[in-house]
């Protein structure tokens, strides 16, 4: 029987870009092109950090205080492998045939010399990652990035990279496991191990930024157009 998390996760994504474009937008209290949608976005933005500090942050030093480092190295290959499958299908998409090669050949070598993923075998060979999604694809092919967004528990977003998301769901080999139980304790370790190779950064945030909402959408904005045009984005961003 196919897993209802896919169906869900659709869902809950309609559901909020039906909110937003539907009259949620600001008017006049913020004057950012690209964040026409401040307000909400703040309002989610404070949500998702009350969640982080209270739930995802603690749990995730006590798993890097716990786990020893090979055992957090080896989950992180694994989930990097997984992500692979998906970027060598965007590759695909956007016509890179030799990204798309090299990314297949990560995944075959790491799913078996790598021992399901769990080794990095393929950077040791120097074969690189591209880390393509869906959202990318859809830039590549034109697609506007749009307003920015933030999504609630998942973060910082677009329109089109909103969009991306459902794509990269049914990408992910992980949402086409048939045990929903295995399924949702394999999301929750990569959550977990994800946040936790971000507390450094989250930290730095916390010190440096007077602004952190402003800071990381700024930073996720320019991040996103850099991946989309593979590290040579043009001079004007456009919002459009």
């Amino acid at each position: 029987m196919p897993s209802p998390f896919p169906s869900l996760k659709l869902a809950s994504i309609l559901a909020l870009l039906t909110l937003l474009l539907g009259g949620c937008a600001t008017t006049g209290e913020y004057s950012d092109v690209s964040d026409p949608f401040e307000g909400f976005n703040r309002s989610v933005y404070a949500f998702n950090d009350k969640v982080d500090r209270y739930v995802l942050k603690p749990v995730a030093e006590g798993y890097v205080e716990v786990a020893p480092r090979p055992l957090q190295r080896g989950i992180g290959n694994f989930f990097n492998n997984l992500e692979d499958v998906g970027s060598a299908a965007n590759n695909l998409l956007q016509m890179k045939v030799g990204r798309t090669l090299s990314d297949i050949s990560r995944v075959l070598i790491n799913s078996t010399l790598g021992i399901a993923g769990l080794i990095d075998v393929a950077s040791t060979a120097n074969i690189p990652r591209y880390e393509e999604d869906f959202g990318q694809t859809l830039g590549y092919w034109g697609f506007g990035a749009g307003p920015y967004l933030v999504l609630p528990l998942l973060g910082p977003s677009s329109v089109r990279d909103t969009v991306g998301i459902v794509g990269d769901w049914y990408l992910d080999p992980l949402d086409h496991l048939d045990d929903d139980a295995v399924m949702a304790a394999l999301t929750g370790l990569d959550l977990v191990d994800t946040r936790a190779g971000l507390l450094n950064a989250t930290n730095m945030l916390d010190m440096a930024a007077l602004d952190p909402y402003a800071f990381t959408r700024d930073a996720y904005l320019q991040r996103r157009l850099g991946k989309v045009y593979d590290g040579n984005p043009p001079l004007e961003l456009d919002f459009e």
